[in-house]
């Protein structure tokens, strides 16, 4: 809440400007005598750099996760404007990495193995981070002279920080609230040589920001409701741990990072000294991810910050990217989901690239917009980034536009029915209404989906790919999509995949987005039941969330298939998945879709 002194300054600058008067210095009496400069909303460039004050300490974390009798530190570095030492006080942006000390090079699992089979109904369990190198250097050299100080600390069990890295459990989120705690008075902290260090030199409003598992601590930390923690931009980050190595029951891949797993993950940034005492702890990651049979369970429930929402306090600046793989986008549109239902101030960025930060690609804009996201939360600055639209979108061809929500408000579940033909068939509005007609897909997890999307009016014994005519105007898709398929397996297990894909005029195939099961998945991720062979069961799953333009002339395709190569465990080819198209369907979330067909 603001203050009256700080309502009374925002409203003269916003005045000033109004008035078209130059920028007014803003002195806050209860932050020290407080000295920024604020032009157009946004804090200008005043403090020096280069005599800016730079500090270690390691941060006391109230756990003991590598069990040496001594409570975990985090390491950290810190630069703050030197007017700190004269009484000034800052508010923090904070990065909190498992990368700083590097990543290891560590074995992976095998996937080219048959599949697990359940015996009878599986366990009921009570139910109870991605590669990605660090964002160029800009925090420090961006926003210290703007009157910040800047921390960047290493998680648990890497570089100069003791105890063992979690992959993404309540003690990596201890680790990482601890810094945020220090800075507020709430924990001890050290410098090297042992002597308590206290954080006199900020306010305490702190904003944290990053990609990749830089990005996934603070939705993690968010969901604690840690007093201080003001606003987060997560940019490719995960709110849910379970969806980066599973799907709907299925063990899957990050884009690029088949193999992989929470253990391994764990033993990759593993850079502290002494790494083999967390030896326990890897071997509690490896029991509790369960790759056997894929289900949801507590060990991903405890990594699932989404059940968190309604404990978030902070503002939410949301960045990600609708070609991301490693970080799939499922992990943005669940997390903006429930932080919409709890009301939770946030705006969203959503781009055409892949596993990146908007640095990289619109970088002016970026750097505004940040600018004004930490001045409004952190200085309390009135200015226009709250009153922008909610949602920026960059479109296939680049330019970006603005929405009022995601998905698209307009967006309409769409039925599309599959009709059986030659190759597979068509796709409709229609339901078919011929007799049943039964077409089969055999497994091949060696040939990839890529290949297998190629010419769709060929017969290929390895997929079933049903097509709409040509589009009679552009079609927009908005959302998540789901399959459903009426099928029997040839084994009491199998791989189902399905892919969205557009056809352009030259039957070129763009694979648009994707989606996996594990068929023994059949009424929820949290059990798996097992399956007779050559018996009939509707199969249902989710596959990627997306925003797509379906351009007119194009084609809208869904392929079917097995294994997925690049996602998926790889058995032994020969399963065959017999499919009833007429009691199947697939549920596009559709803007624009009256005509297009």
């Amino acid at each position: 809440m603001k203050t009256k002194r700080s309502l009374l300054v925002s409203s003269v600058l916003t005045v000033s400007l109004l008035l078209g008067a130059g920028p007014l210095p803003i002195t806050a009496e209860e932050n020290n005598f407080q000295n920024i400069l604020v032009k157009n909303g946004m804090t200008q460039p005043v403090y020096s750099l280069g005599e800016a004050i730079t500090e270690t300490v390691y941060v006391e974390v109230p756990l003991d996760s590598d069990a040496d009798g001594k409570l975990d530190r985090v390491h950290a570095d810190i630069i703050r404007p030197k007017e700190t030492e004269e009484g000034l006080k800052v508010p923090v942006i904070y990065e909190m990495s498992p990368y700083r000390s590097g990543i290891k090079n560590v074995p992976v699992y095998d996937v080219d193995h048959e599949l697990n089979t359940v015996k009878g109904k599986g366990k009921s369990t009570q139910v109870q981070s991605p590669k990605a190198a660090d964002l160029p250097g800009y925090y420090d050299n961006y926003f210290v002279p703007r009157g910040y100080a800047v921390v960047l600390a290493e998680s648990i069990g890497t570089g100069d920080s003791t105890g063992c890295p979690t992959t993404g459990d309540y003690r990596e989120i201890l680790g990482t609230k601890a810094v945020i705690d220090w800075l507020n008075g709430r924990t001890k902290a050290y410098d090297a040589q042992g002597n308590e260090i206290k954080a006199d030199w900020t306010t305490g409003n702190v904003g944290m920001v990053g990609v990749s598992y830089n990005g996934t601590l603070p939705n993690a930390v968010a969901g604690t409701g840690v007093e201080g923690l003001k606003t987060i931009v997560p940019i490719a980050a995960i709110s849910s741990w379970y969806d980066y190595y599973r799907s709907n029951g299925a063990v899957t891949a990050p884009g690029g990072y088949q193999g992989e797993d929470t253990d391994n993950m764990a033993e990759a940034i593993l850079t502290r000294e002494n790494p083999e005492v967390c030896a326990p702890v890897i071997e509690e990651l490896t029991d509790g991810q369960d790759r056997e049979n894929g289900d949801y369970n507590a060990f991903w429930e405890a990594r699932d910050y989404t059940k968190n929402a309604d404990k978030v306090e902070a503002s939410v600046l949301m960045v990600h990217g609708l070609n991301d793989w490693n970080v799939k986008t499922q992990q943005f549109a669940q997390w903006w989901e429930v932080l919409g239902k709890k009301d939770v101030p946030r705006k969203l960025w959503l781009h055409q690239g892949g596993h990146s930060s908007p640095y990289g690609f619109r970088r002016d804009v970026w750097l505004e917009t940040l600018n004004k996201w930490f001045d409004h939360w952190l200085y309390n600055i009135e200015n226009d980034v709250m009153e922008q639209p909610v949602v920026d979108i960059q479109r296939e061809d680049r330019t970006w536009h603005t929405e009022s929500n995601w998905p698209a408000t307009d967006a309409l579940d769409t039925k599309l029915h599959l009709n059986p033909g030659q190759s597979g068939g068509t796709i409709s509005l229609d339901r078919f209404e011929g007799k049943k007609e039964t077409q089969t897909i055999v497994d091949d997890a060696m040939k990839k989906a890529e290949s297998l999307v190629v010419n769709p009016s060929e017969q290929n014994e390895n997929r079933l790919a049903y097509v709409t005519g040509e589009l009679k105007k552009p079609l927009r898709m908005s959302g998540t999509p789901e399959v459903s398929i009426r099928a029997s397996l040839s084994k009491p297990v199998a791989n189902l995949t399905a892919l969205l894909v557009d056809y352009d005029p030259d039957n070129q195939a763009k694979i648009v987005t994707r989606g996996w099961t594990d068929p023994q998945n059949l009424k929820s991720d949290l059990r798996s039941k097992s399956l007779t062979p050559g018996k009939e069961y509707t199969f249902t799953w989710t596959m990627q969330p997306d925003d797509y333009v379906f351009e007119s002339g194009h084609k809208l395709g869904i392929v079917l298939i097995s294994s997925d190569y690049d996602y998926s465990i790889r058995p032994k080819a020969g399963t065959i998945i017999t499919m009833d198209p007429k009691k199947s369907n697939v549920i596009l979330p559709i803007v624009g879709g009256e005509g297009a067909f």
